[in-house]
């Protein structure tokens, strides 16, 4: 009998010190990483964040250490589809596409976020990551340190950002919120394709 699919993989153990409280993520690394929401309700708060956005695209155009991660999801007849698109000095460097059935929003949002910051974190010299997606609460669930159903992206994720973390002191994320309907050019390249 094959027993390769009974192990207890490290990041999905609970007795895993790495899981243990004042061993989280947010404990360790509580400056590597912000979130920026925006109250789509304002029309000074859509300009603000739009013109928040375009200044961040500045720094990344000369500096080769900066990777924006542009992620998006949506689910039409069952069937999800998540979106990560990765720009450096303005350029696109990684674009990707997957199309899955029988799965949540959160689950597709939370991939689509994984699989961004995993090619990011991949590439030689990063040392700052931005993440600007729609859904930011989603991405709060990644350095959320109590018992949830979507743990198991929580803990793949917060494994990727540890490494990257220990790198350099300097290393960090951001995770921005963009809604659709800013229409930033983008975010909406991304949107356009989840559709």
């Amino acid at each position: 009998m094959d027993n390769r699919f009974n192990k207890v993989f490290s990041s999905f153990d609970p007795l895993n010190k790495e899981l243990s409280p004042g061993s989280h993520i947010i404990d360790i690394f509580p400056s590597h990483f912000s979130f920026h929401p925006y109250n789509k309700h304002s029309n000074v708060n859509l300009k603000s964040c739009i013109c928040q956005l375009n200044n961040l695209t500045i720094p990344s155009l000369l500096n080769h250490s900066y990777a924006l991660v542009v992620t998006d999801a949506s689910i039409k007849n069952n069937m999800a589809i998540s979106i990560a698109h990765i720009h450096i000095c303005d350029k696109p460097v990684v674009k990707t596409l997957y199309h899955v059935v029988n799965i949540t929003l959160i689950e597709a949002k939370l991939f689509s976020i994984r699989y961004g910051i995993n090619q990011a974190t991949n590439i030689p010299r990063i040392s700052k990551i931005v993440v600007i997606t729609h859904f930011i609460h989603t991405a709060r669930r990644i350095f959320d340190s109590s018992p949830h159903p979507f743990q198991i992206y929580s803990a793949s994720i917060s494994n990727k950002l540890r490494k990257f973390f220990l790198l350099s002191t300097n290393n960090s994320i951001e995770f921005r919120k963009c809604p659709s309907c800013y229409n930033w050019p983008l975010h909406k390249m991304v949107d356009r394709e989840t559709k």
